[in-house]
């Protein structure tokens, strides 16, 4: 009997031949993560254990989710978790002005590579899984225990395999596919288990589409998604990463609880509607719905892939009158380089905003809060009540290229109808 790439990965990390779903282990991990949220929890419960930290080249800090500051609430957190790193030497804090969404800003900085186990206090952790690692979230008391000893608990999961084929149909990403998938099988449907992607139609998704993908594995219920490596992960890899790295691939013999099957060929742009992602319409049904906002961004499409179709799209057009559009480009670096392509430039000329890098609005924090009965489009993981603002407003989940037009049409609409 076979190991999947999860399962793999675990029984490295732990000394042993095999390990099979339901396994209870112990086991070291690579890259511990937290922010200006999640953080400060995490260190009150480090701090009661009276050590040092296991290593303070394997955790990483970044305040990105009220940060920069929105009010002196959240600079308290920050400041908590700026005197922490300053006090432990924690190589990988990033402050503003350097920081980024951490879920791009770790890839992006090489600090994840394939093979590896990365934890953190964040439930999009799981974004990894792009890379060829075993990521996931955990909750604060388990991240602050992990920050003393380098180590914790895992019970083996078992497997999903999600089978791709065919090619995508133009102007239909990565979104798409896994608002489908959660569509197909429910927001339950994966609870405790890997989504495990493999298959020909692997190749086809960008590492962009990849992020997107296993960044909402956790929106089926997923303990993580994950993908193998390929030319595409190579070259997203060299130049960040320079230490060693080993791959994972499942066993021919893996077992799975159940095959899902996905033919690009037939997927077509959707949004999830209010209020929960596994809400799932074709966007040529949802033409009757108005919108009053549109944001572009966080750690699920804020990459520069995504704000290259969010550009596309609003190239020579103008965001209709009666809405607000929000870019958030993810990491100072993709923000630069969306500046050096002219970007930036097209989203001013079109009448929208853009935001340095931060989480803002997804969570309800700041940058684009919805007052009740309002309706945005948004390129977040999270569409449940009240998660951008007012119980009574609406989220609808989408792809860049689905909310930059449904920005340009007032109501949600297609890439396709706006470029033809």
């Amino acid at each position: 009997m076979g190991m999947t790439m999860t399962q793999k990965i675990l029984a490295m990390h732990v000394g042993r031949d095999f390990v099979e779903a339901g396994d209870l282990l112990v086991s070291q991990v690579d890259l511990i993560l937290a922010n200006d949220i999640t953080g400060p929890p995490a260190i009150n419960e480090f701090e009661k254990i009276g050590r040092p930290v296991f290593d303070k080249d394997k955790i990483a800090l970044v305040p990105d989710h009220f940060s920069p500051c929105k009010d002196i609430k959240s600079a308290t957190l920050c400041k908590q978790m700026r005197d922490f790193a300053r006090k432990h030497n924690i190589t990988n804090y990033f402050e503003v002005g350097r920081m980024g969404i951490e879920h791009a800003l770790l890839p992006d900085k090489g600090l994840v590579a394939p093979g590896e186990i990365v934890i953190g206090a964040d439930s999009h952790t799981c974004t990894y899984g792009a890379l060829n690692a075993l990521s996931t979230g955990m909750g604060q008391t388990d991240i602050g225990c992990a920050m003393a000893s380098g180590t914790t608990w895992f019970k083996v999961p078992a497997a999903i395999k999600v089978e791709l084929t065919g090619k995508m149909p133009k102007y239909v990403k990565g979104k798409d596919l896994i608002l489908t998938l959660i569509g197909m099988i429910g927001v339950d449907g994966a609870r405790y288990q890997s989504l495990e992607f493999t298959g020909p139609g692997v190749a086809e998704l960008d590492m962009s589409d990849r992020f997107t993908i296993c960044n909402m594995a956790i929106e089926a219920g997923g303990k993580n998604g994950i993908f193998p490596v390929d030319a595409k992960t190579e070259a997203f890899l060299k130049g960040r990463v320079t230490r060693p790295w080993m791959a994972v691939e499942a066993d021919p013999d893996a077992v799975y609880d159940r095959v899902v099957q996905i033919d690009l060929s037939k997927l077509v742009p959707v949004t999830s509607y209010p209020h929960l992602p596994e809400n799932t319409h074709p966007v040529s049904e949802s033409h009757h719905i108005k919108i009053d906002q549109v944001v572009v961004g966080s750690c699920t499409n804020g990459r520069l892939e995504d704000i290259a179709q969010a550009a596309e799209v609003l190239k020579d057009h103008k965001v209709n009158e009666n809405v607000r559009c929000i870019i958030i480009p993810a990491t100072q670096e993709i923000y630069q380089e969306a500046i050096r392509l002219g970007y930036v430039d097209i989203f001013i000329n079109a009448g929208a905003a853009v935001s340095t890098p931060t989480c803002g609005p997804c969570l309800g924090g700041y940058m684009g809060i919805l007052a009740a009965g309002e309706r945005c489009v948004s390129t977040t993981n999270r569409n449940f009540r009240g998660r951008m603002g007012h119980v009574d407003s609406e989220v609808y989940l989408a792809s860049p290229y689905t909310a930059a037009a449904s920005a340009v049409k007032g109501y949600i609409a297609s890439a396709e109808e706006v470029l033809g």
